[in-house]
């Protein structure tokens, strides 16, 4: 594990002696330091219309690209072990999908527990909640302990649940804005999938938020903010050098995941250039 002079300071003087002594540190000295490269996903809704025309060609042509794993937002009418079976002959992970909150309640909780059990994904992020649940502050403690109630019964699987974010999640309450005050009220293995280029874009801070709930982003989705209509990650205003020190410092990230919602150029070419950019940052 290489470790910068500016990530040294941080972790303290105990920890930043033994690791320059050579000494593995304690377990729980340093929980959320990244030791190894966080892989690349691709969010699947970025190229959607490819995929219901043709889902294993698409899974093959993103495993060629270089991605490491997908997230899904939609089946394609594909059983989990269809889907498994695309992912394993393609050498790709499955790093998250987005569901709805319904499919995570009473009996539907069961049926959504066993169908990502099958395709190996530990995170099941809710893609969307209506700007309803952010009225006020009561709206949101009711919505968070509902979101804790699922987390409670899924560390049972090792799975987590998450939330993911939009603009209305940026307007604010009492001055903060709903999307912070959300997971201030939630558990830590409720998961916090920032958004950057969709918190930017609403007027959030996407930075401040990271730091504010350290360990909380497992899932991560890069999305450029600002730039030409044609910017693809990379090409845009978003500070990726900070992202990627918060990530891998403090931000318990496991997956960064490329989602790419732009009309110009071509689906695929898009996510294709986003990864051969963020690889030219070093990830």
């Amino acid at each position: 594990m290489s470790i910068s002079r500016r990530e040294l300071l941080k972790l303290g003087t105990g920890t930043a002696a033994a690791l320059l002594a050579g000494v593995k540190p304690l377990r729980g000295m340093m929980p959320y330091l990244a030791d190894e490269r966080i892989p690349i996903g691709l969010q699947l809704y970025s190229v959607r219309e490819d995929c219901e025309k043709d889902l294993p060609g698409v899974l093959e042509q993103v495993a060629k690209m270089g991605y490491e794993g997908v997230e899904f937002a939609g089946y394609y009418n594909r059983s989990a072990a269809e889907l498994r079976d695309l992912l394993q002959k393609n050498g790709l992970k499955c790093c998250g999908t987005h569901i709805s909150l319904d499919v995570l309640k009473g009996d539907e909780l069961k049926k959504t527990i066993e169908f990502n059990k099958t395709i190996g994904n530990p995170y099941l992020i809710v893609a969307w909640m209506p700007e309803t649940y952010a009225e006020s502050l009561d709206t949101v403690k009711e919505v968070a302990q509902v979101y804790n109630d699922i987390a409670a019964q899924l560390e049972a699987h090792d799975m987590w649940v998450g939330y993911h974010a939009h603009g209305g999640d940026f307007k604010k309450i009492d001055g903060e804005f709903a999307w912070d005050l959300f997971f201030a009220n939630t558990s830590d293995r409720v998961c916090m999938q920032m958004d950057l280029g969709n918190c930017i874009d609403a007027g959030g801070d996407p930075i401040a938020s990271l730091k504010r709930f350290p360990g909380r982003s497992r899932t991560v989705h890069l999305k450029e903010s600002g730039g030409p209509a044609t910017a693809v990650v990379g090409e845009g205003d978003v500070n990726w050098p900070e992202v990627f020190e918060v990530c891998e410092t403090i931000g318990g990230t496991q997956w960064y995941i490329v989602e790419h919602e732009r009309p110009a150029g071509t689906p695929l070419g898009n996510v294709a250039k986003c990864l051969q950019l963020l690889k030219k940052m070093g990830k």
